[in-house]
């Protein structure tokens, strides 16, 4: 009971994030679940294999919600959303495939660089528009980049897929709301390919399949899919500028936390 209770209120910040930002919320929830999976017990050697399956099963909860809130508003760029889809997904299950072959060490150095990178760029970096946006060709690659770095970090690719919208010409909450639904398909094809990608992994906890732990996926669903649409309110009224930066600081501690585990 006490683990489901942290995983709830772990579902509420997380939704509140991706309705406030358009991110999926997994660089927090992937750092918590390591934190609450190592209470539990569980091995180190799947600890950021579940944690990051976990991550992207519970943002198609959370996704589908702050969507759904932003799509209200009307500015999803949906021929943009599906001129990324087929690419988003075929990344995102690269990326299961790819993470599966990799130590959890090592897994666990990649999120804390991508997180201390996102960091940088919601402190310091502002997009600008710079380009008009890619025809077919060039969407399917970008897509295919977005999905496979997200999936291998247990993220729904806002922090990548809002800047690019920007970058070509759109505006920031055509960006962040599009990237939101954008989130989607990757969360959908990334946790089924960690699912898949972790069947016959032993040291698994109960009440999983795959690098998927049920429990956890339960109550950051249910408090995430609650709190998105209020973070969702929240974007068109509180002051982005000073958010982000908390936001960034918050994400470099998690990050500088998570180098020095992996010992890198």
């Amino acid at each position: 009971m006490e683990t489901l209770l942290l995983y709830l209120a772990l579902g509420i910040v997380v939704g509140i994030i991706s309705g406030l930002f358009g991110v999926g919320g997994g660089l927090i929830v992937v750092p918590a679940l390591v934190l609450i999976f190592q209470y539990q017990g569980i091995s180190g050697e799947v600890l950021m294999h579940l944690a990051i399956g976990t991550s992207l099963a519970t943002i198609v909860a959370t996704s589908i919600s702050s969507a759904l809130a932003h799509n209200r508003h009307g500015m999803v760029l949906w021929p943009v959303v599906c001129g990324l889809a087929p690419a988003l997904v075929g990344g995102a299950l690269l990326g299961a495939v790819l993470a599966d072959r990799l130590s959890s060490t090592l897994l666990q150095g990649l999120f804390a660089v991508y997180t201390l990178t996102a960091a940088l760029q919601l402190a310091f970096f502002k997009p600008s528009p710079r380009w008009q946006l890619p025809k077919r060709a060039g969407l399917l690659g970008v897509g295919t980049v977005i999905g496979t770095i997200s999936s291998l970090v247990g993220i729904g690719g806002g922090s990548l897929t809002t800047p690019f919208l920007v970058w070509c010409n759109k505006s920031v909450r055509e960006a962040v709301t599009t990237s939101a639904v954008c989130g989607v398909p990757i969360a959908i094809a990334g946790a089924t390919g960690f699912l898949i990608s972790g069947l016959n992994e032993q040291g698994l906890p109960a009440m999983s399949n795959g690098y998927i732990y049920w429990p956890a996926w339960l109550g950051i669903s249910i408090g995430s899919v609650c709190a998105a649409p209020l973070g969702a309110r929240f974007a068109h009224r509180l002051p982005q500028t000073t958010l982000k930066k908390l936001f960034a600081l918050l994400l470099a501690i998690i990050a500088a936390k998570m180098l020095w585990s992996a010992q890198l």
